[in-house]
């Protein structure tokens, strides 16, 4: 099989189109064939070596995370997929090696849902990540429809699933984004946005004078400003400072769960929640596809298919 693989850390030029013998999947997981896979910053992080700390990385490794595709084959003990099946994960494993980035990929079944008819493989790969992101954080700060909620980036890939399904619980909320994507992320549903930057707590206080009950940081270096605008009671989540736990808010990694990402599909099948396709690249233009996501301005998730 052709996949994009990496022998050492690095900027984009070591990323390389190599043939791999099929991956070998054990018990408990599936082989898909890909149909598409997206883009978040965690992967070229990941590439340059940013997480060498946190993860083993085995070379010559295949990045990628979000994948969309049909299952190929099956491992022992998998009574949840047949060959056929059209799925989507975050697949996520414990070391970085075998990833989405490749016409096949093995799956943990734990981390994989069945795709909705009405998903495009480019969406289904879209969601993953930044929807798990965007569902476990404000799960866990248990969101409700009375809170007023501050998403800090809410034209992002995070942000902007974090938008609409804090309008689907019925909670208020206000988004920080440039000033192009204001329209944009009132599309998304939110009740305000706002410019982000100095001056944030003064815009902000000026459509919630009472502050914020909730605040969910997608980009970082906002936890000054979140503290001036929670109430007393107030919740908060990170997923870019770990300060915030100073302050007795939640720093939080996403977490491959089957559970989680089926309600997300079935939020996009019900027309509750939208996924928004910025670009497509081809699997040998991977480098081009973590170029535009470097950038930082990307509306919608970025997708490559094999």
């Amino acid at each position: 099989m052709k996949a994009m693989t990496y022998s050492r850390y690095g900027d984009d030029s070591v990323l390389e189109l190599r043939d791999l013998d099929t991956p070998r999947f054990g018990p408990g997981e599936v082989l898909v064939r890909v149909k598409a896979a997206s883009v978040n910053p965690v992967d070229w992080k990941i590439v340059s070596g940013g997480l060498d700390s946190l993860m083993m990385t085995v070379f010559p490794a295949v990045p990628g995370w979000d994948v969309a595709g049909v299952v190929e084959a099956v491992g022992l003990d998998v009574p949840e997929f047949r060959v056929g099946d059209e799925i989507m994960a975050y697949a996520r494993k414990d070391v970085v090696a075998g990833g989405t980035f490749a016409e096949l990929v093995t799956v943990p079944v734990r981390t994989a849902t069945r795709k909705p008819a009405s998903m495009t493989f480019e969406e289904a790969a879209s969601l993953p990540l930044a929807g798990l992101t965007a569902y476990q954080t404000l799960t866990r700060l248990n969101l409700n429809a009375n809170d007023t909620l501050l998403v800090h980036g809410a034209a992002g890939g995070v942000g902007s699933y974090a938008v609409q399904i804090a309008k689907h619980i019925g909670a208020r909320v206000i988004g920080t984004a440039s000033e192009r994507n204001h329209e944009y992320v009132r599309g998304l549903g939110a009740d305000d946005v706002v410019e982000y930057g100095d001056g944030l707590v003064e815009r902000v206080r000026a459509i919630a004078p009472d502050g914020v009950t909730v605040s969910a940081d997608y980009v970082g270096d906002v936890e000054e400003q979140t503290m001036q605008l929670l109430t007393p009671a107030g919740r908060h989540v990170s997923v870019a400072d770990p300060s915030v736990a100073l302050n007795g808010g939640l720093y939080a990694w996403v977490r491959p769960s089957a559970e989680d990402l089926a309600k997300l599909a079935q939020l996009v099948d019900d027309g509750a929640l939208r996924v928004d396709i910025a670009a497509t690249y081809p699997l040998e233009r991977l480098a081009d596809a973590f170029a535009q996501s470097r950038e930082g301005h990307t509306r919608g998730k970025i997708v490559v298919t094999p």
